[in-house]
């Protein structure tokens, strides 16, 4: 707020708002950060925002508690470029800083329904360059549609069983969720598909 005493005239240099108080001119320059807070208007979750939130996820069927940021860094994303899973995304719009809530997601909402279709047998040179093939151990394979991430899960003396499926798929998860801090995303940020620095991918 600045201040000049003299005759009340409006200035084409001056920008913001005039305050006139007898012979006393006061402008007040309003800068971008600040008009959120000087109108009341608090920013919610939607496209293009990039969020950041503490979580706890559990198994609904088993009460397995699968992941949690407590203790540890939150989660930061961008909203609506398919960071998250659509219905933890769907559950998250509109959403202020500061809100907690609850939510259950429905399989076909998270990893998808678990499907018989994505197990297959291979052979073991498949695994070349791979000393020991053992259930348990994960492996990225490159497809036609790009690639698939996959589970061993039995091992025979002729063929390796191994599953496309997502660990999580056919499951219904419960969602614990604390809104901690919402932001625009910046054009790279937008470009990219992701958020970049605290949180994010590092380049």
């Amino acid at each position: 707020l600045a201040c000049y005493t003299g005759a009340f005239r409006r200035d084409r240099h001056l920008s913001g708002k005039y305050l006139l108080s007898a012979r006393r001119l006061c402008v007040m320059q309003i800068l971008p950060g600040w008009a959120s807070h000087l109108t009341g208007h608090t920013m919610t979750i939607a496209q293009q925002k990039v969020v950041t939130i503490h979580y706890k996820v559990t198994d609904v069927a088993s009460g397995e508690v699968i992941d949690s940021s407590e203790g540890g860094a939150p989660m930061t994303y961008l909203h609506g470029a398919q960071n998250i899973i659509p219905g933890l995304e769907a559950a998250l719009e509109g959403k202020q800083t500061g809100d907690e809530f609850e939510v259950t997601v429905a399989p076909e909402d998270a990893y998808g329904e678990y499907s018989d279709e994505r197990i297959q047998k291979v052979p073991h040179a498949a695994f070349e360059g791979v000393e020991s093939v053992e259930p348990g151990m994960a492996f990225t394979a490159q497809t036609e549609h790009g690639p698939v991430n996959l589970i061993v899960t039995e091992v025979d003396e002729a063929e390796v069983t191994v599953d496309a499926n997502h660990p999580l798929s056919g499951k219904s998860l419960a969602f614990s969720v604390k809104v901690d801090s919402i932001r625009d995303a910046s054009e790279e940020e937008l470009a990219h598909g992701h958020v970049h620095g605290e949180g994010g991918h590092q380049h």
